[in-house]
């Protein structure tokens, strides 16, 4: 009975696997495999981020797959596909751009190259195609145009210098949009991702003349009128902006001596229960109409210099003229040596002048 049992499991797995197989190089083959599977699970994408919602409206609609979401944070997602294996309950996640190499080296994805892969940019995706950055973020300025104490909008990072509000980054420890702005500032004046001691100086310059908050930027605070300046990534500023009473208030921008572009990719468990509803659901991602639901979140899709937006969305997001001079982490090992470092070093360099 058990060596029925195994031919009939190995069957099967060989039937899923030539399904897969065939997924990668036939849409119609992947939407008949996922219609099969007819279901896809995910974690880190609930509905309110990114406007996943449209998304998962989209492919139940077209393709009658149901879905459900159980947030968590990106070191989570890799752990659960990790501890889980043989016992899934997730198919698809969605990672901050670090954990994508980190969820290769710990085996637990499987690759799917959709068909607009060419209009992802190189350092935006994973040659073999385990993980690719749907939309990105690029650290920005939020301005609070009421509490800038007679000083002109800041439009660079030079500009902070000399300004008379506050400048709040949150908290370095703990908060990548902090880390990163660090790194944006240090990337501004010629420092890089194993050298920021450039940003450091910046913040350190600011410290001493008493004008760093220490109000994380969110949603909460901006409504306090506890933020003057915000350095947060463009997507949270968007929505920020957004969410107030008086959104005319605000302003937010790319400064334009230098950013820091990072972002989000999905990544597909490779002990999914439904790969192929898993590798559709990434197809449909980077679809036009996947990268404009993004956009609708305000997150801005990677393919957005190949999509001509509706303009309603367009208006939700800033001009690409504004990226042209952002910068992409070109050395990830780099970063995560100096990410790690960086908490004490900002203690040591920009807390202690706050005293």
């Amino acid at each position: 009975m058990k060596h029925v049992l195994l031919a009939s499991l190995l069957g099967s797995a060989i039937a899923m696997s030539t399904a897969a197989m065939a997924a990668d190089t036939d849409l119609k083959a992947l939407e008949a495999a996922a219609k099969t599977e007819g279901a896809v699970n995910s974690v880190g994408m609930p509905d309110d981020w990114a406007n996943w919602k449209d998304t998962w409206s989209d492919l139940k609609t077209k393709y009658g797959l149901t879905h459900m979401d159980t947030d968590m944070s990106s070191a989570q997602e890799v752990a659960k596909f990790d501890a889980e294996k043989d016992n899934a309950s997730a198919d698809i996640g969605d990672v901050g751009a670090a954990f994508g190499p980190i969820a290769v080296t710990k085996g637990v994805t499987q690759p799917y190259k959709p068909s607009t892969w060419s209009q992802v940019p190189d350092w935006a995706k994973d040659k073999d195609g385990h993980w690719a950055l749907a939309y990105t973020g690029t650290i920005a300025f939020i301005v609070n145009k009421k509490l800038l104490h007679g000083s002109a909008i800041p439009t660079k990072w030079s500009d902070l210098k000399t300004g008379k509000y506050k400048v709040a980054i949150g908290d370095v420890s703990t908060a990548a949009q902090a880390a990163n702005g660090v790194l944006a500032a240090a990337i501004a004046n010629k420092g890089s991702e194993s050298n920021i001691e450039p940003g450091l100086q910046l913040f350190t310059e600011l410290a001493k003349q008493k004008r760093i908050s220490l109000a994380n930027p969110t949603i909460q605070t901006m409504e306090k009128g506890e933020v003057e300046v915000g350095v947060v990534w463009d997507f949270n500023g968007l929505s920020y902006k957004a969410k107030m009473a008086n959104p005319d208030d605000y302003v937010v921008l790319i400064p334009s001596d230098g950013s820091v572009i990072s972002g989000y990719t999905t990544i597909i468990n490779k002990y999914a229960k439904h790969p192929n509803a898993a590798k559709l659901a990434r197809e449909y991602i980077f679809s036009d109409a996947g990268q404009i639901n993004l956009a609708k979140g305000n997150a801005r899709p990677i393919r957005a210099d190949h999509l001509t937006l509706p303009a309603d969305v367009q208006a939700k997001l800033l001009p690409n003229e504004q990226y042209k001079g952002v910068t992409p982490i070109k050395d990830p090992a780099a970063w995560e040596k100096t990410s790690k470092a960086l908490p004490q070093k900002w203690n040591e360099q920009v807390i202690i002048e706050m005293n």
